[in-house]
């Protein structure tokens, strides 16, 4: 999701365009201004095929188009797009848009088409009722123009022979088995395990049959030089607890034997299990190195390492979250403590939201309603938006000078009621 930040020169000046609704037809000429803007390797029918298994099953009609029509031309030139999610938040799972396919054709941008497409997506959002809206970010600084902040942190890390070793007292079970199996034959325990996980997993979203066809498709893209994608199922006899889905790759040296394991997605509803299949995939003969790109930042393995700080994580900046609703998604939210104060907030692409909201929160919810009171604090949606999650804190936001605490103290309050002590993650970039 890329706009280019500076200007071109070369850029002509603007001309006429709209944005609209566009349909499967026209599918081709989006991929490829959003293949283009991204700077995507892939051939366009090579990007289209991996792209429509997906779209197909989930739909067109929230696909949008900017389109030029200088001269009666139809080139489309900018593109956004959302998939409808049941993703869970602070309160449970919700109706949340899945902003996708976000991209602007590079002589066109710079002109406003990016904004047009962000403001049309937002009242059309509104407009279903959904009172959310979550995105990953390519440029982080383009999003919070548009009021997403940046909502959840998640962690990739690997780790070395001997370094692998698991602490002694790390919970195990003799009960439990690994199984390594094809991933379409287990399917239906990997579905079961991650609906456990996500329901109560904030960031998480539901994974429908298309979304399981995507996690498993093994088409030779999206092994490159590594092995066919395998699944490690760890379970007893009342059912699965968990699972990796990781694949190997080959690697040999004057040293012998430097195999390396690529980890997809791994989780457990146990930490029994947790352990189980850490030891699965750091025992594996001829392996060298684990690599874990995609955890929670809270994520078990480093407490159970023998030696934790030969696993050194980096955290990136993964999920945005928009308030869409800003007065829905507050009142349906619980809160850690109670909060009771008066919020000025700005947004400039979603008016509905902007004015001066009072707050009365507690752990079962709160109440929201416009006032004319003078505020306690001034700040933007992205701001509420960054912290609606509970793992950024506003703190930080008024210790840089980005938000005005008008009432001391109240960043503070605000904060312990909007903390959640389990880190989000979603773990899929859409």
């Amino acid at each position: 999701m890329s706009e280019n930040q500076s200007v071109d020169p070369s850029s002509p000046s603007k001309r006429d365009w709209t944005v609209r609704h566009s349909d499967a037809d026209e599918f081709a000429e989006a991929g490829r201004v959003f293949g283009q803007s991204l700077l995507i390797p892939d051939d366009i029918d090579s990007m289209l095929e991996r792209m429509r298994l997906l779209h197909d099953a989930l739909g067109y009609e929230r696909l949008l188009v900017a389109v030029d029509e200088a001269e009666g031309d139809q080139e489309v030139i900018g593109t956004t797009n959302h998939f409808p999610f049941e993703m869970t938040m602070p309160g449970g799972r919700v109706p949340v848009a899945g902003v996708t396919g976000v991209g602007v054709w590079p002589t066109h941008r710079r002109q406003g088409v990016l904004s047009a497409l962000m403001r049309r997506q937002l009242a059309d959002i509104h407009a279903d009722g959904v009172r959310y809206a979550a995105l990953w970010a390519s440029e982080g600084s383009i999003y919070e123009r548009f009021g997403y902040g940046n909502a959840c942190t998640e962690l990739e890390t690997s780790l070395t022979r001997p370094h692998s070793a698991l602490r002694a007292d790390a919970p195990r079970d003799p009960d439990l088995r690994v199984v390594l199996r094809e991933p379409e034959r287990v399917r239906t325990d990997l579905e079961r395990v991650h609906e456990a996980v996500s329901a109560n997993q904030v960031g998480q979203f539901r994974r429908t049959k298309p979304w399981w066809d995507r996690t498993l498709f093994d088409g030779p893209g999206r092994r490159e030089d590594k092995g066919p994608l395998i699944a490690a199922v760890v379970g007893n006899a009342e059912g699965p607890l968990g699972y990796a889905l990781y694949r190997t790759k080959a690697k040999w040296d004057e040293g012998g034997a430097q195999g390396e394991v690529h980890v997809q997605e791994i989780t457990a509803t146990t930490p029994a299990a947790w352990t189980a299949l850490l030891e699965h995939l750091f025992s594996r003969d001829l392996v060298a190195k684990v690599f874990l790109p995609t955890l929670p930042a809270d994520c078990p393995l480093h407490h159970l390492l023998l030696d934790r700080g030969r696993a050194v994580a980096t955290h990136y900046p993964s999920l945005w979250v928009r308030l869409v609703d800003l007065a829905g998604a507050l009142s349906e939210r619980p809160y850690a403590a109670p909060f009771e104060g008066v919020l000025a907030v700005t947004d400039r692409h979603a008016p509905w939201n902007a004015g001066r909201w009072r707050i009365k929160a507690d752990t079962e919810g709160a109440r929201v309603e416009l006032t004319e009171a003078e505020p306690d604090l001034s700040l933007d949606v992205h701001h509420l938006g960054a912290a609606h999650l509970g793992q950024t804190p506003l703190t930080g936001f008024l210790r840089a000078g980005l938000i005005t605490e008008h009432t001391p103290g109240t960043v503070a309050r605000l904060d312990a009621a909007l903390h959640r002590f389990d880190a989000p993650f979603c773990g899929v970039i859409f």
